[in-house]
């Protein structure tokens, strides 16, 4: 198998590992008594929908999913909903108010299951009474524009919501449901309340914390969106239901899948090729084309001293990194791209050196590919096709060098989502 084809054979392992189809049903519990309604949102959320019926063919359900366009699932007795990502549309809102209905009646010991996965956050909008809609969309491009990292973002998106930060689970518990919420964790430290902004999980962030993200991250926020924040800052609205809360006995998170465990099951191809896999963690953050950098310093250790590992060997990791666009540009591409365009320009061709990275949910950012590949002519191709990758790299193009070096890899959605994998190969 050659490098390129042995670094794609390992992306899909990482896919595959977190496959809604293959991790649900283990975690579904016997037949509860009472009725059993079905909500989420996601990327994943459609096909842990159908997951679900899947496992229990027999059972009566009724609930509501919200996933992204082109993310559905043929189900049949749960209903599927596509709405914007990572910009919330009416859709979305339309679709949460059903299931804030839904909740609201449910009786004592009927079952909430909450299918939450990566995504959620804006597909799960459903903004307090006092922000509107188009607030909501507003300051939710400028934090994706300003290079905030998600967990920030969340904090503020926690705080404007009626549903995320707890407040899901909140209102089954008021009604004596209890709530089983399987999660798909694409959030380094798959902490529940991270995890689509936490619906079911209690929320240690503050008002006082949200407002601090705007301020960090220089963001002017809409004024409806700023009066409620400080509303609640001052103590003139409730805070989201806290850790320890009562509210939470009949509550449980389950984390069902998570980009460490998909990492591992790439490792695993690499080590029956008889390459060396190296896991430097799921927890990657930062910069993208600033991430490459430190990448690209440890494959010139590894190229030239056999330090800290000796070729062949397989550097894989996982996370979320951010692309901060200047002002009035827009970019073509996503994080993943990002970072191996960068990593490309570091490494100058260097050869023997191959890389992948990809988003485990099939999209990359504004474009249609899951990510790309890198080879050691990957630059040469770009250029042979008019395109520079220095000057890609400058104006945000990750997308059209990847295109013009023909290395783009397109999956279409995956139904999964448990961040982004990243894999250098180092060979002999």
């Amino acid at each position: 198998m050659n490098p390129v084809e042995l670094m794609r054979a390992s992306f899909d392992a990482a896919v595959a590992a977190a496959d809604p189809l293959r991790v649900v049903p283990a975690h579904l519990p016997q037949r509860p008594p009472g009725h059993i309604h079905v909500v989420g949102a996601g990327k994943a959320a459609a096909s842990m929908a159908l997951a679900v019926e899947r496992a229990w063919p027999d059972v009566a359900l009724e609930g509501v999913v919200i996933t992204r366009y082109a993310h559905g699932a043929p189900t049949e007795r749960i209903r599927v909903v596509e709405a914007g990502h990572p910009v919330p549309d009416d859709a979305g809102e339309r679709a949460a108010c059903d299931i804030m209905q839904l909740v609201s009646r449910l009786q004592r010991d009927d079952l909430l299951l909450a299918l939450i996965s990566g995504g959620g956050s804006s597909l799960l909008s459903l903004p307090v009474p006092r922000v509107s809609m188009s607030s909501l969309k507003s300051v939710t491009r400028m934090l994706l524009a300003s290079g905030a990292p998600i967990g920030e973002m969340n904090i503020l998106r926690k705080h404007l919501s009626q549903i995320a930060g707890g407040w899901l689970a909140a209102g089954a518990a008021r009604r004596g449901a209890r709530v089983l919420a399987l999660m798909i964790s694409d959030v380094t430290g798959d902490a529940p309340t991270d995890i689509a902004s936490g619906p079911c999980a209690p929320d240690p962030s503050t008002y006082a914390d949200a407002l601090g993200v705007l301020s960090r991250w220089n963001v002017e926020a809409p004024d409806d969106v700023s009066a409620w924040l400080l509303r609640g800052a001052s103590g003139q609205v409730d805070e989201t239901p806290k850790p320890g809360d009562a509210l939470f006995e009949r509550v449980e998170n389950r984390v069902i899948a998570t980009a460490h465990r998909s990492l591992e099951a790439a490792a695993d191809v690499f080590r029956s090729a008889g390459v060396d896999a190296v896991l430097l963690g799921d927890t990657v953050t930062g910069e993208a084309r600033e991430v490459a950098k430190v990448y690209a310093a440890l494959v010139r250790e590894i190229r030239t001293c056999n330090n800290p590992f000796k070729p062949p060997v397989a550097l894989i990791s996982g996370g979320e990194c951010t692309v901060t666009l200047p002002s009035g540009t827009t970019g073509r591409g996503g994080r993943c791209t990002e970072f191996l365009l960068s990593l490309a320009v570091e490494l100058e061709g260097m050869p023997d050196v191959y890389a992948v990275a990809c988003d485990t949910d099939g999209i990359d950012g504004s474009e249609d590919n899951a990510g790309a590949w890198l080879a050691p002519r990957s630059i040469e191709d770009a250029a042979t096709a008019g395109v520079l990758a220095r000057s890609a790299l400058d104006q945000h193009d990750s997308y059209g060098f990847f295109r013009a070096a023909d290395s783009l890899i397109r999956t279409g959605p995956t139904l999964t989502n448990v961040n982004d994998y990243r894999v250098i190969l180092i060979d002999r």
